[in-house]
Formats: C-alpha cells, sequence, structure tokens
C-alpha cells in the first residue's frame, strides 16, 4: 500500500514469541526484537556498542504458529515489515502511543548461526502446528520427483567432465 513505512531491522529476540489466540481464534505471536548498531572506535582499538532499540513486534495466523515454534529467545533475526502507530489509554488514563512493527518476513540470521529450514504443511486456514509439518526432500536443491529420475544434476554424487545438456 502506498504510504507505508517499510523497514528492515536486524537483531535478537529478547523472549520467546508470545502465541496466543484472539477470541475468533485467530493466532498472533508477540515479541520484541533488540537491535543494537556497533561501531569500531579505532582510538581504542576496540567495538563499542551504540543505543539499542527495542521494537516490539507482532506476526498473524499460521505465520505466527511457524514464528512461534521456530525461534527463541536470543535468536538473531532479520526481520521486514510494516511500522503501525497505535493510540490508547493506559490503565491510570493517560493517553499513549506505540510504535509497532507488524511483520511480512522473518527468518534467521545466518551470519553467526545455520539453519535447517522444514517446509510446513499446507494447512486449512485454522493452520498447523509446527510439530505437524512435513519433511522436505533429502535433498533441499532437488525439484520434487527428481530423486528417481536419470537427471545429473539430481542425482547426488554423480559427477562427471559431460555436462547433462
Amino acid at each position: 500500500m502506498a504510504g507505508e513505512t517499510v523497514i528492515t531491522v536486524v537483531g535478537n529476540l529478547t523472549a520467546d514469541p508470545e502465541l496466543r489466540y484472539t477470541q475468533n481464534g485467530l493466532p498472533v505471536a508477540n515479541f520484541t526484537i533488540a537491535s543494537t548498531p556497533r561501531t569500531f572506535d579505532r582510538q581504542a582499538n576496540e567495538w563499542k556498542d551504540g543505543e539499542a532499540l527495542f521494537l516490539r513486534a507482532s506476526v498473524w495466523r499460521d505465520f505466527a504458529e511457524h514464528v512461534a515454534g521456530s525461534m527463541t529467545k536470543g535468536m538473531r533475526v532479520v526481520a521486514q515489515g510494516r511500522l503501525r502507530q497505535r493510540s490508547y489509554q493506559d490503565r491510570e488514563g493517560n493517553n499513549r502511543t506505540s510504535i509497532e512493527l507488524e511483520i511480512d518476513e522473518i527468518g534467521p540470521s545466518l551470519r553467526y548461526a545455520t539453519a535447517q529450514v522444514t517446509r510446513a504443511a499446507s494447512g486449512g486456514g485454522g493452520g498447523q502446528r509446527p510439530a505437524q509439518q512435513q519433511q522436505v526432500s533429502e535433498e533441499p536443491w532437488s525439484t520434487p520427483g527428481s530423486s528417481t529420475s536419470a537427471d545429473a544434476w539430481s542425482t547426488p554424487g554423480s559427477f562427471g567432465d559431460d555436462t547433462p545438456f
């Protein structure tokens, strides 16, 4: 949508995502991403941490269940989404405003870690728990049904000087 503020944030989760369900049964996961800039101080010859940004984030529907089942406290993530401003009254009656990130995409940062991706089973709208996910082929770059074909690119360990085309 035109005029929306889309940002990408790299940081660490401050706690496990909190999965809740609305009164209509719609899943939502809420969490906070802490993003701390680092700069190298040439005078002291060391890295210095800047002021941390703590950004509340939310994700909805099946996506919320995937995030809650996959991400944990301390995990470094790359998240992209739209900033949302929300006004409300606190318990004392004071008017407050908060800015939150409505996540469009999120995943682990692979700068200092590795990840194993498992494709989620297609849900019928109600959502699938991560424990009910189906395993993808052992060969992650193969196409469905190619494990039995004679295609030289899809047969692990078959190397030769001839290109298959």
